[in-house]
């Protein structure tokens, strides 16, 4: 894939960065990156895609918008972009609450050497704001988000971790960029942020270049990975995007964007571009493949759930085996996908496509399509 005169200015950017220094954690580990990938967290968040798509005008469903950080529970930094450090993301995380930033008036990018943990006991509410100038970077080394009410080194509050109603996390107006999950075991995919539990929700929020596992017939989520949504309630994408140029782009086995096994979502005026479904093989892999490949932007798999895209755009996605927009399979059948003011065009690759192009699902899924453009 060639670069752009664009993406090259941006990479001299990052030289220059790299000369003015960043958060001081970035110094503990000089190692080498395990695995190669496009290196891009980007000197200025300003000069890479917009949050969001241009074209989307949908209206925002209550509770789907931004939460009040007016009065924070806690601000990292003290003006200065070196009081800005992972060490004090990490400990802003695990209090909870909401989180905003003091790092200066210029974007600031803080280079994560692990992924910040949201504490099941620490508050109901968990808002992490970047006021549009943070970018957490995961040094396309490790996670840089993490989020589970089943596991229990962060504490079980209920006796039926898998659906509860908190944590309930929201990220907002920051960029995850350069996230790399593909070390992690246990809680595999979500090479930016893995959820499970609570309930997510991410607004004006930019994934740039987040990586997971490459193969395998269930795993994905090169930016997000989630499951099991208090009562099966919708994780809310709102105004964000997912790679949107060419250099930008999540990858990972299935859903290079976004992976879930029985989420639902509402995706609304968002923008999922130029990501990749590396795998091959598909679910279960065929003989003599290694698995996955399916779900260029989204992979959704289960059984109840829903897919809704409201004035959102998919284009330019990549897979090898199944769905190079979208791969939605219900098990059982319930689910549905609701499609409106939205466009699904110029995706590429794979195969099994019953009722629309870049579309992998059962041909009695349930499908309705207003006012959209699928090609």
């Amino acid at each position: 894939m060639k670069y752009t005169t664009t993406l090259i200015a941006l990479r001299l950017l990052l030289c220059c960065a790299l000369l003015w220094g960043f958060s001081a954690c970035a110094k503990k580990d000089n190692t080498e990156p395990t695995t190669t990938v496009d290196q891009n967290p980007l000197a200025n968040p300003n000069d890479g895609p917009a949050a969001g798509n241009p074209e989307g005008n949908a209206a925002i469903p209550a509770g789907a918008g931004l939460e009040d950080v007016t009065n924070p529970d806690v601000v990292i930094g003290d003006g200065t972009p070196a009081s800005c450090t992972c060490e004090a993301v990490l400990a802003a995380v695990k209090k909870g609450g909401k989180i905003t930033f003091n790092c200066g008036a210029s974007p600031h990018i803080i280079e994560m050497t692990e992924p910040a943990k949201v504490f099941n006991n620490a508050t109901p509410d968990v808002v992490i704001d970047g006021g549009g100038l943070i970018t957490l970077s995961g040094r396309g080394k490790n996670r840089i988000l993490y989020m589970n009410t089943c596991d229990q080194n962060l504490v079980w509050t209920t006796p039926n971790c898998q659906n509860q109603d908190h944590p309930r996390l929201t990220v907002q107006n920051i960029t995850f960029a350069n996230g790399n999950s593909t070390t992690e075991t246990e809680y595999d995919g979500g090479g930016a942020i893995w959820v499970r539990g609570g309930r997510f929700k991410a607004v004006n929020t930019r994934f740039f270049n987040n990586i997971c596992a490459g193969t395998g017939p269930d795993v994905g989520g090169g930016a997000l990975r989630v499951f099991s949504q208090y009562n099966n309630l919708p994780v809310y994408i709102v105004n964000s995007t997912f790679g949107g140029a060419e250099g930008y782009g999540n990858k990972g086995a299935n859903g290079g964007a976004l992976s879930s096994i029985g989420v639902s979502w509402t995706i609304v005026n968002s923008l999922l571009t130029h990501n990749q479904a590396l795998g091959n093989g598909g679910n279960p892999a065929k003989a003599g493949t290694p698995g996955g490949g399916s779900g260029g932007a989204i992979y959704n798999d289960g059984n109840t759930m829903t897919l809704t895209l409201l004035g959102t755009k998919i284009e330019q996605n990549e897979v090898n085996t199944h769905g190079s927009a979208i791969f939605f399979v219900s098990n059982n059948r319930t689910g549905d996908i609701v499609i409106d003011g939205s466009t699904i065009q110029n995706n590429v690759g794979g195969t099994w496509y019953p009722v629309h192009p870049g579309i992998s699902m059962h041909d009695d899924t349930p499908v309705k399509v207003t006012n959209s453009v699928i090609k």
